[in-house]
């Protein structure tokens, strides 16, 4: 077994896609995770490669959100398409990836991610609330490379 499939356990991928869904209720965006073990690249760069890779960047109002985590450089990354990143403050990412390190730092990985991406939504909800007829522009599972 790899270390990507060590990373996290069935049950907590699990609850970290509900944690996508129950996020996305209110919010007409998206959110994203992405674990790969192997980043034998600059970590930011890779995760934009990745953001479109995922077709992330497609979204109608560019309001998509990745965590891109990198498991061998213990490195993560959140990147937001434009929209997204026009509406919220300069802070807030800043905050949210200090939110997630704390718990990565306790090695609760999939808490640190559940927790990122519940921040993630609440703030996406105020700027990108959910109005009848939108729908899931993306896939909520986890993707691994």
């Amino acid at each position: 077994m790899s270390n990507i499939e060590n990373f996290l356990t069935a049950s907590e991928e699990g609850a970290i896609v509900s944690a996508i869904r129950d996020a996305e209720k209110d919010t007409s965006g998206e959110i994203r995770v992405h674990i790969e073990y192997n980043c034998d690249t600059d970590v930011f760069e890779h995760a934009i490669e990745v953001f479109h890779y995922l077709k992330m960047n497609n979204t109608k109002e560019q309001n998509g959100v990745l965590i891109y985590v990198a498991v061998d450089k213990k490195a993560f990354v959140i990147y937001g398409d434009k929209g997204i990143n026009k509406s919220v403050s300069d802070n807030f990412w800043n905050s949210t990836r200090d939110t997630i390190a704390s718990y990565f730092q306790k090695g609760e990985y999939a808490q640190g991610l559940i927790e990122g991406i519940t921040k993630a939504g609440k703030e996406m909800s105020k700027n990108f609330p959910w109005i009848h007829g939108d729908t899931d522009e993306l896939d909520n599972t986890i993707s691994k490379g």
